[in-house]
């Protein structure tokens, strides 16, 4: 436990930086993140980076993530990406051939849906922040996240009977899951009252609750990966927590569900 508060407070003081910054550092950053939570699932898949498989996996997560990258940038790759996209799904399928489906169909629809999977989260990820009051909405979603996990793990602790989901995830519960709903929204409250975003109370209580169930559904699919898998963490590059994959699936979840909201309640 130690380990994992120490590594979490260490990890929060090199991140919250680049999120505060906001601009091309925390793209970068981003880009890192995404990169290394695709490696993650690759690797689960037993499909190496290096690997010609593994190479256009990298490319393809690029050019989902480039329109964030545009105004940085002189050359004009954010321009034609889906047409080098298409490009490169159609080398993949060409590779499964050339390795007489040693590389299958199959393995060429995980890896689309790997980089789909991790690229649109951290894509609307940089989206939210980039967007109007982008840093009070990270901050908001990033609170929400966290005050979830916490009232799911001592609520549990304390009161939980019913499995939630045992096949998936042996330790959640139902009354986890409600606690960390419960406090998700008392925090959405909190953080309405000192920032005061201009959605009324019943908006906040309810972008608090979709937030809260959407990060707990992005929990337990990256558990259900790891269940598949038989692996018990998604990397190792965050001591006590594991990696990459692990500290950010729910908001993998959340931020799309988040910038939809948005949206609507902005248009």
């Amino acid at each position: 436990m130690k380990q994992r508060i120490l590594t979490g407070v260490i990890a929060l003081v090199l991140f919250i930086p680049f999120v505060i910054y906001g601009d091309l550092p925390f793209t970068v950053v981003i880009y890192l993140l995404a990169t290394i939570g695709l490696y993650e699932l690759l690797k689960m898949h037993k499909i190496t980076w290096h690997s010609p498989a593994g190479l256009i996996a990298f490319l393809l997560l690029w050019l989902l993530l480039s329109p964030s990258i545009a105004e940085y940038v002189a050359f004009m790759i954010p321009t034609y990406s889906v047409q080098i996209m298409i490009v490169l799904v159609l080398i993949l399928l060409a590779y499964t051939v050339l390795l007489k489906n040693k590389f299958t169909f199959d393995d060429v629809g995980f890896v689309l849906l790997a980089v789909l999977y991790v690229g649109m989260g951290f894509f609307y990820f940089l989206e939210t922040r980039n967007s109007t009051d982008g840093l009070a909405h990270v901050f908001f979603a990033l609170l929400l996240i966290w005050s979830t996990d916490t009232g799911a793990y001592f609520t549990g602790r304390a009161l939980g009977k019913h499995k939630l989901w045992p096949e998936i995830s042996p330790n959640k519960t139902v009354e986890g899951a409600l606690g960390g709903i419960v406090l998700a929204i008392i925090v959405g409250i909190v953080f309405d009252v000192i920032y005061q975003f201009p959605y009324g109370i019943i908006t906040i209580i309810v972008i608090s609750l979709l937030v809260s169930v959407f990060g707990q559904i992005g929990d337990l699919v990256e558990s259900a990966f790891k269940r598949h898998y038989n692996v018990k963490d998604s990397g190792t590059i965050l001591p006590g927590h594991g990696g990459i994959l692990d500290r950010f699936d729910s908001a993998i979840f959340v931020f799309p569900v988040l910038h939809l909201i948005l949206q609507f309640l902005l248009n």
